[in-house]
């Protein structure tokens, strides 16, 4: 069912958030745009040999288009985020145990996250996609910072392991990105390009 968290925008156009995640859900709200919330039913599995871009940019759209199929003439706003090291798609780990797997891996090392983003607009069934990467270089922290880590924040439904908006920054060395919102799932850089695309207005000067 969906969660309604505001009336339509002032604009006439329904806004809709495609996805179960808080953080996505907090962002979005930095926007100050009325929006609902609806939570897609797809299957998230990578396909063989789908490269992790292509994982992203498809699961966000089809999470778009799932909620757009319910919600007519509205604008869906759908996102993915897949991390990778070495070319290996890195998943959210689930528990406490996989988590710390996934940091000793990805100590002293790079790591790309693509954040996929889909903005379908229902009134014409168009889509506008984009993948935000952010290149993550994790510090050298021994097994024990990592476990402390871990138990203290329980990150376990984070791809990567680490919520950049919390303490998990605090295991990070250095992230570069276009969008700096993208790290933590929803790139609002991108998102209020396309939203200005669809005629969504953010501003309402005064004469």
């Amino acid at each position: 069912m969906p969660i309604i968290q505001n009336s339509p925008p002032d604009n006439g156009v329904k806004l809709v958030l495609a996805s179960s995640s808080v953080y996505r859900r907090e962002l979005l709200g930095r926007l100050q745009l009325p929006f609902s919330v609806d939570v897609p039913d797809i299957d998230e599995s990578p396909k063989p040999g789908e490269t992790p871009s292509a994982t992203a940019l498809r699961l966000a759209r089809e999470k778009a288009a799932a909620v757009a199929a319910r919600h007519p003439g509205a604008l869906v706003i759908g996102s993915d985020q897949v991390a990778t090291l070495d070319d290996e798609q890195i998943g959210k780990p689930g528990s406490h145990a996989a988590a710390l797997a996934q940091l000793q891996k990805m100590r002293g090392r790079e790591v790309i996250f693509h954040t996929a983003l889909c903005l379908w607009d229902g009134r014409n069934n168009s889509a506008q996609v984009e993948d935000i990467q952010t290149i993550v270089t994790f510090r050298d922290l021994p097994d024990a910072e990592l476990d402390a880590y871990l138990r203290i924040e329980q990150p376990y439904d984070c791809a990567g392991s680490a919520k950049n908006e919390g303490l998990g920054i605090a295991i990070l060395e250095r992230i570069a990105t276009d969008d700096p919102t993208a790290l933590t799932g929803l790139p609002l850089i991108a998102l209020t390009g396309m939203l200005r695309a669809a005629g969504v207005p953010f501003f309402h000067p005064t004469k």
